[in-house]
């Protein structure tokens, strides 16, 4: 069995062989050959993480003292020894998530081909791979042109320090805004209850909006003999990617990619993201490891693709995210209504009714078809929801039935 020392050189020298190795992987880009390598990385990856993570542990060590020159230096060689492993174990993690990154984006904008089979990535062998073809998918989610510029290596600062200072600018601007808490509010009250049933004491514990009347909403459920305190209350998180290897990562891709509008082209990225996919969607998708499935307070990158616009006001691209996801909740159980409508188109669809953009300028915003928009949006007012969702329709109104005949057909089926 391989001694701790053993495995974090042995970990170092296969980061640093995946850094030299995808150079030339990238400068023949064939996508499933990238996407086969990329999966045997990260699941070599994987092993190791799991074996190292298990003899280092999570615990960081603290300095031990405060005076440097009064140090034993063999407390110096064991914190220092310490030291390596954790920065062994931090770059691993961060290679790891490059893979995952990589991965997605090439399961969302490509479909597999063998022959005229449909194949997944894990399906990819080294026999078949060279006779796989990539279809690009016609609606892009996220910059497939990243993958290039992804820490393979897991090594950001050391592929950073060979940019230069444009670039190093670019990324410390993109972390700074990745890392920005957005607004943090109080959204709902966990609750303790203390109840008599059946002449017995009982306890029960739900959430409650912040602006709910306690008292009668608990007078609804248990009558009037209760007790009841507040846990603790339910916050708006403060960051948008709960994960530094994911900040640093994208980071690093997009500053590579265009230091000048790096920030800029992954503002619009995560705005087309969540407008382009339903809730259930990025649980799964995992093109942003640990990015939140909803948002519902202010970030100034989805304002960064806007700033230009006339009559911008700050906190527009958010407050746009914001009503898409609370629209989402809204149509939970009535999706059928527009069942042929693909999740994309949908997102198009809302923008459209909750901004002043036309049909040309959502197409554009979003990289979604508009002759497929303008369909979509006609399905949606047969359906009727826009009556539902939206208070001023006028809009809509163009894509109204003209035909007496057929306003009456679509009166019948609305009801």
């Amino acid at each position: 069995m391989t001694t701790t020392e053993e495995l974090v050189a042995q970990v170092n020298k296969i980061l640093d062989d995946i850094g030299i190795d995808v150079t030339g992987l990238f400068e023949r880009f064939h996508v499933p050959t990238v996407a086969y390598r990329l999966r045997e990385n990260l699941s070599l990856l994987g092993e190791l993480e799991e074996d190292l993570s298990k003899r280092v542990g999570e615990a960081t060590p603290s300095a031990g003292f405060s005076d440097r020159k009064n140090r034993d230096p063999h407390i110096q060689w064991i914190y220092r020894k310490k030291r390596n492993r954790i920065l062994a174990l931090e770059r691993l993690r961060s290679a790891i998530t490059a893979h995952k990154m990589a991965l997605a984006h090439i399961s969302a904008n490509y479909t597999l081909l063998l022959g005229k089979k449909p194949v997944t990535i894990r399906e990819l062998t080294r026999e078949n791979v060279e006779k796989v073809r990539a279809i690009p998918n016609p609606v892009q989610i996220g910059r497939v042109e990243i993958l290039p510029h992804l820490a393979y290596s897991g090594d950001v600062l050391r592929l950073l320090s060979r940019e230069g200072i444009e670039v190093r600018e670019a990324f410390k601007f993109i972390k700074s805004k990745l890392r920005e808490k957005g607004t943090v509010r109080t959204r709902g009250l966990r609750i303790e209850v203390e109840y008599w049933e059946n002449n017995r004491l009982k306890k029960a514990r739900l959430d409650l909006p912040a602006d709910a009347d306690i008292e009668g909403e608990l007078r609804k459920r248990y009558g009037r003999r209760f007790r009841w305190r507040v846990l603790s209350f339910v916050k708006t998180k403060g960051v948008l990617i709960n994960n530094h290897y994911t900040v640093d990562n994208l980071a690093l891709a997009y500053a590579i990619l265009d230091p000048e509008k790096g920030a800029e082209k992954l503002g619009l990225d995560l705005f087309r993201y969540y407008f382009l996919t339903s809730e259930n969607e990025r649980e799964s998708l995992g093109l942003y490891p640990d990015i939140r499935l909803c948002i519902d307070c202010h970030y100034s990158i989805f304002d960064l693709p806007f700033k230009n616009e006339p009559g911008f006001k700050t906190g527009h691209g958010s407050m746009l995210v914001i009503r898409k996801c609370e629209m989402e909740k809204a149509l939970i159980g009535r999706r059928k209504d527009i069942a042929s409508v693909p999740n994309y188109l949908l997102g198009g669809v809302l923008l459209y009714g909750m901004s002043d953009y036309s049909e040309k300028k959502v197409a554009q915003l979003l990289g979604i078809p508009e002759d497929e928009l303008v369909e979509a949006i006609k399905k949606f007012v047969i359906s009727g929801l826009h009556k539902t969702l939206f208070a001023d329709t006028k809009k809509f109104e163009k894509f109204m039935p003209k035909s007496d005949r057929a306003k009456q057909f679509l009166s019948l089926l609305q009801g």
